[in-house]
């Protein structure tokens, strides 16, 4: 791969992305709306190239996309618009990519998998989403499986890092960050799994520098499931953070939602909080090698000292 094109480049895992493909001396087409904010964190670096576009506009995704060997697709809507936006944004990434001949590397959750009753999801479990979004994903997952393009479908737990703004712990950290009372999202006794961002996007990108594992699912499960009493634990000890923290429960969702239409949408997806799904990392250490794996005090970390440069 010489040079590669990021959707959704100002969001979390696409940041991690345009980091990690420029660590490995690979030329980048960072993709995403807003120009002042790709300029803000990638404006110095001489090997990205900047495009502020429309993931919508058939033009602007065949301009991109010229010249580039595998498009990361890490582009995310708000929950409201993903009837109407995900699976029109990849039909035009597909069309895209047979013209050009490019593959595609599509960073999804794990939503499509739906309940799981096992303690370890792996690729091959049958995936049976209950809700909207997971149905979306699984008909996303469907249409790209059918087109002609070389593809990875990559699921990624929830995710924490540098400039992962848009996720469940940036809520609670960005309080951390302030020093005052914060919101944890679920209770606080059930492990879940949070992936550092950068882990996330090293393990995709070794993925795609290998033909052989194109057209495959790839699980990318985070260091360990870990407790919101254990992150707090971390806090605490590791930068003093002394305030309170509150539970937001799925009926504080609910009644949220009554004043902020948005919220409405985060309820059907608070099972998450209560049954996580794990992911099995197995395939990707036995075929590919060891996960990168950051300990949750050292990405938290780095996460918070990112907040404080911004």
């Amino acid at each position: 791969m010489k040079k590669a094109l990021v959707l959704g480049a100002t969001g979390g895992i696409g940041f991690a992305l345009v980091r990690e493909l420029r660590e490995r001396g690979i030329d980048v087409v960072a993709f995403a709306r807003k120009k002042e904010k790709l300029n803000r964190l990638f404006q110095y670096d001489q090997g990205v190239t900047i495009y502020s576009g429309d993931v919508l506009t058939k033009g602007d995704i065949l301009d991109a996309v010229d010249g580039t060997d595998v498009i990361f697709h890490a582009v995310s809507f708000p929950y409201s618009e993903w009837k109407e936006k995900h699976l029109a944004c990849l039909e035009l990434l597909i069309q895209a990519a047979e013209k050009e001949q490019t593959k595609i590397v599509f960073a999804d959750n794990i939503y499509a998998y739906g309940r799981q009753p096992v303690s370890k999801t792996i690729e091959t479990t049958k995936k049976e989403p209950h809700t909207r979004k997971g149905k979306i994903r699984l008909e996303m997952e469907s249409r790209l499986k059918s087109s002609k393009v070389p593809s990875l479908i990559v699921h990624l737990p929830d995710l924490y890092g540098p400039n992962a703004e848009n996720t469940i712990l940036y809520e609670t950290l960005k309080k951390v960050n302030q020093n005052k009372p914060a919101n944890y999202i679920g209770s606080m006794q059930i492990a879940r799994e949070f992936l550092y961002t950068a882990d996330g996007a090293k393990a995709m990108i070794e993925l795609s520098l290998r033909n052989d594992a194109f057209n495959q699912n790839w699980n990318i499960p985070a260091a360990h499931p870990i407790t919101g009493e254990d992150i707090l634990a971390i806090l605490r000890r590791e930068v003093g953070y002394q305030k309170s923290v509150r539970t937001v429960s799925k009926n504080m969702i609910r009644f949220i939602g009554l004043f902020q239409p948005a919220m409405r949408e985060v309820v059907e997806m608070m099972y998450l909080t209560e049954e996580p799904v794990v992911l099995s990392g197995r395939k990707y250490e036995t075929e590919i090698g060891p996960l990168p794996k950051t300990p949750y005090q050292v990405g938290l970390i780095r996460t918070l000292d990112w907040m404080k440069m911004k």
